[in-house]
């Protein structure tokens, strides 16, 4: 369901976009003022939490010597992908199993196993002058969640408890849940909770009105992604996917691999490995509750996991 944020646009009018977003960036991010070890470019999505993404590999490089030159909200998949296998940028952050999807044209080899996702995306990418890293932990996928005061009274860690008692649960999940394989479909063939299974079903699109809509308790369940920052700043509780209905959209970075060396390596290899779904959470709350600036954010977390900025 990650792929609503992707409209499909033609080759002419992509490359035109890139163009223009080339010009600059909406990043407060610079260039190193001294650069020793050469340029790395580092693009961004137009999807916010992609440009604190952006932000947090490329700041980490500037700490070790590196001039890096941010091009962030470059536009959706369609624009920044090309760019990258084009040489128009070097990097940029991605997510494992839509990143496979949109490069295989929807193949089904992306699966909630993260280790064969990234692999597939390895084999499909190296030919392509591509080096795939290593995924972190955090993961930006659909997700749902309930409130602590619900969690609590139905005593709901996963999502399969939600079988015993959904006769007693509105849920809020977007119009085309019932046909979406990653929603309704799934919910019913893996974890055998039909959507009719629940006392009412509420139709809002994932994000700010489903999640007033269970802050003020006009349903109980609902569907959300697993990063937005709004679930730190109400308190809600996630389900675990015991049954693994979601793929593994962990983050991972990608770099032309004329690009890459043993300590670009190493280093987003490190950066990767702290970066939690909780910590992505809590860097999203900062930029859509707090309004703080996504360089300042990256700059913040990677102070408090120990990195030079």
């Amino acid at each position: 369901m990650r792929k609503h944020r992707a409209g499909v646009i033609g080759a002419i009018i992509a490359m035109a976009v890139l163009a223009a977003a080339c010009g600059g960036s909406s990043s407060k991010s610079s260039a190193s003022k001294t650069p020793t070890k050469g340029q790395i470019t580092v693009a961004s999505t137009n999807f916010p939490e992609n440009v604190i993404l952006a932000n947090v590999y490329g700041k980490a490089l500037q700490g070790v010597g590196y001039q890096v030159v941010f091009r962030t909200n470059l536009g959706t998949r369609q624009v920044i992908q090309p760019a990258l296998i084009n040489g128009q940028i070097d990097s940029y952050p991605g997510y494992a199993a839509s990143e496979l999807e949109f490069a295989n044209n929807n193949a089904g080899q992306a699966s909630p196993d993260v280790e064969a996702t990234v692999q597939h995306l390895r084999d499909l990418y190296a030919p392509k002058g591509i080096t795939v890293l290593n995924a972190a932990p955090a993961i930006d996928t659909n997700a749902f969640a309930v409130t602590k005061e619900t969690a609590q009274k139905f005593n709901l860690k996963t999502i399969s408890d939600l079988k015993a008692v959904s006769k007693q649960l509105v849920i809020a999940v977007p119009p085309e849940c019932g046909t979406n394989k990653y929603c309704g479909v799934g919910l019913q063939n893996v974890y055998g909770i039909p959507l009719s299974s629940f006392k009412d079903v509420k139709a809002i699109e994932v994000g700010p009105v489903a999640n007033a809509a269970l802050q003020r308790g006009d349903v109980q369940v609902a569907e959300v992604l697993s990063t937005d920052g709004a679930l730190q700043a109400n308190g809600f509780v996630v389900l675990q996917d015991d049954k693994h209905l979601q793929n593994a959209d962990n983050v991972v970075p990608l770099i032309r691999t004329a690009k890459v060396n043993n300590e670009i390596r190493d280093l987003w290899n490190s950066v990767s490995a702290k970066l939690t779904t909780d910590e992505l959470v809590g860097m999203n709350k900062r930029l859509q509750i707090d309004r703080v600036d996504p360089d300042v954010i990256a700059t913040d977390w990677l102070k408090k996991e120990g990195f030079k900025v």
